[in-house]
């Protein structure tokens, strides 16, 4: 190193003594622990763009969300039905068990049941019976959040730890298996975008029998929307096994009608009757 012209040799020694000592402490000085965002959860650093099984998972979130609305068939607590349900910007269902005649429809905060003879027959000509909840919520919302699929799939993009099981054929659909393990606690909670009286529904349904933990097999097609959702967890009495199918995702065609009022007999804020069992 040339020594700057006019300044004492002494001087420039003990700079480079100086350099040498800062090299050394540099070298062996231990890295800087990570910052909490840079330890954060796989979840939290995946992005929709990328194809891990997280990253997959948000953008089966995203695409869902965007969807806004498709046809299901499903299988909950042993009774199937086909419907259609719109999860965005209010919530629509139209729904009708295997075997039943009469039909459920849920137009944001309010609840039809009926559509058949029997029901006619029973109320002196009018079809349809009218239900509001006493609380204001969407009625029949622990059903209704079961069948969302954005629901899962956010229950499913904050897991810790989806893995991918394969590609699989679903009728003519190929699609991406993947699994995720978790538990009602977990499921529920990272539904911040739901009311707390529905979370709590929605824990109650999952939980029944003691239920704590859950197993979430998903199917995705190639544009990531949800193609089937299985829902496992639980023994004996308090198992649990639904099955949800999605079609028609976001269908330009499908709609739901609110009853004429005059074919319609206002059942007020009375006890919703069972339609999944």
């Amino acid at each position: 190193m040339a020594v700057v012209r006019g300044w004492p040799r002494a001087v420039a020694s003990a700079g480079l003594l100086l350099l040498a000592a800062t090299a050394c402490a540099s070298a062996q000085a231990p890295a800087p622990a990570p910052s909490p965002s840079a330890s954060a959860s796989p979840s939290a650093l995946a992005t929709p763009t990328d194809r891990s099984p997280h990253g997959v998972l948000l953008s089966g979130q995203l695409a869902m969300h965007t969807a806004r609305r498709a046809r299901f068939s499903y299988l909950l607590d042993g009774s199937s039905a086909t419907g259609m349900l719109f999860w965005a910007p209010k919530t629509v269902l139209q729904l009708q068990r295997t075997g039943a005649t009469n039909q459920l429809m849920v137009l944001d905060t309010t609840a039809y049941v009926g559509g058949d003879q029997a029901t006619a027959a029973r109320l002196g000509g009018r079809h349809w019976e009218k239900y509001v909840t006493a609380t204001g919520e969407v009625p029949y919302a622990a059903l209704v959040d079961r069948l969302n699929p954005v629901v899962a799939l956010t229950a499913a993009a904050a897991s810790d730890s989806p893995v991918l099981v394969g590609e699989e054929k679903l009728g003519d659909t190929t699609c991406r298996h993947y699994r995720v393990v978790t538990t009602v606690d977990a499921y529920v909670a990272a539904q911040t975008q739901l009311s707390r009286p529905r979370r709590d529904a929605l824990h109650a349904a999952l939980a029944q029998g003691g239920r704590t933990t859950l197993t979430l097999d998903l199917w995705l097609g190639d544009k990531d929307e949800l193609v089937q959702l299985r829902r496992t967890g639980g023994s004996g009495t308090a198992k649990l096994d639904d099955t949800v199918r999605y079609s028609d995702v976001e269908g330009s065609s499908l709609s739901v009608q609110a009853p004429g009022e005059t074919d319609t007999f206002d059942a007020g804020r009375g006890s919703l009757p069972e339609v999944t069992g």
